[in-house]
């Protein structure tokens, strides 16, 4: 290439876009600490109170139509300057995504919710992804829901992720496009959509020599995999939308595999809602600078 194009070698990588890179012989970490205690500053929250948990569990934010407005602009742009940190903090996809359903009309109650997300990046402000050297290339998902989540419009929240090995890579938190009548619906539609980013990271992967037989796709509901797994039409599944029915066609064809997994082992529970301590294993994903493994919470050990 430096034949071709004039070119400039510049050393290790270690900034990008944003983002900080610390490369080492057991792997590589990614982390935006710097702009962390950049949007700090810039809210002036940098002297706040540390908050362990993004959002309390007993936070319930609706349009509160009776609350004192606030400025627009300036929630706008705390809830943007968010969006960007989620490329790193997976831990704080949920409690960004909820805030930002509140942006066309924000209230003081929903200030306060996103002030919280600020105060727990002053508790946590060098946590990052670790991806290591020796992790295998084995894909995987977990799909979780919560069903009718949203005080508006009681539709669900959909929260997934994909792994390679016991990297995570990939994310996602986000309200259903339409109003599921069971947690057993609002659970199948939330593994239609993991199903679905599994299968383009699947054809990605494959332009790089990776083949993969069925890739296992976690649930922690034993009715939504039976549904699945059985697509007969009848009185409690018949009006679920065609499209979330190519879960099954995949299933049939064994593209995926639906296993299930016992709920305290659901990686993708912290997409769907807030948890006390969130959930013991994205520990091996997600760690602090120092690069230890060692975090009171995104996840179990991944087996």
């Amino acid at each position: 290439m430096s034949r071709e194009f004039e070119m400039s070698l510049m050393g290790e990588l270690q900034f990008f876009l944003g983002l900080q890179i610390k490369q080492g012989p057991e792997g590589t970490f990614v982390h935006q600490g710097k702009y962390t205690r950049d949007i700090l500053k810039k809210f002036e929250m940098g002297d706040s109170k540390p908050m362990t948990t993004p959002m309390s569990t007993n936070t319930a934010l609706d349009a509160d139509e009776d609350g004192e407005a606030v400025d627009q602009k300036e929630f706008r742009g705390m809830i943007g300057s968010l969006l960007y940190l989620t490329a790193t903090r997976p831990d704080i996809q949920f409690a960004v995504c909820l805030c930002a359903r509140y942006q066309a009309s924000p209230r003081t109650s929903h200030r306060q919710a996103v002030k919280r997300i600020f105060r727990y990046l002053k508790f946590t402000p060098e946590l990052g992804l670790w991806y290591s050297s020796g992790s295998s290339l084995s894909l995987r998902g977990f799909s979780d829901a919560d069903h009718a989540g949203c005080w508006i419009d009681r539709k669900s929240t959909s929260g997934t992720c994909q792994l390679l090995g016991t990297s995570l890579v990939s994310w996602s938190s986000r309200k259903q496009a339409s109003v599921s009548l069971s947690t057993t619906e609002a659970e199948y539609i939330a593994a239609a959509s993991c199903c679905s980013q599994l299968l383009w990271m699947k054809a990605t992967l494959s332009d790089f020599g990776l083949r993969f037989g069925k890739i296992p796709l976690l649930v922690d509901s034993t009715s939504a995999i039976s549904v699945a797994k059985n697509p007969i039409l009848h009185s409690r599944t018949k009006h679920i939308d065609v499209r979330f029915h190519f879960l099954s066609d995949h299933y049939e064809k064994g593209d995926i595999d639906l296993v299930h997994v016992a709920s305290e082992n659901q990686l993708a529970d912290i997409f769907t809602k807030p948890l006390e301590l969130q959930v013991e294993g994205v520990d091996n994903a997600l760690i602090k600078g120092e690069i230890e493994s060692q975090w009171t919470g995104l996840i179990a050990p991944l087996v």
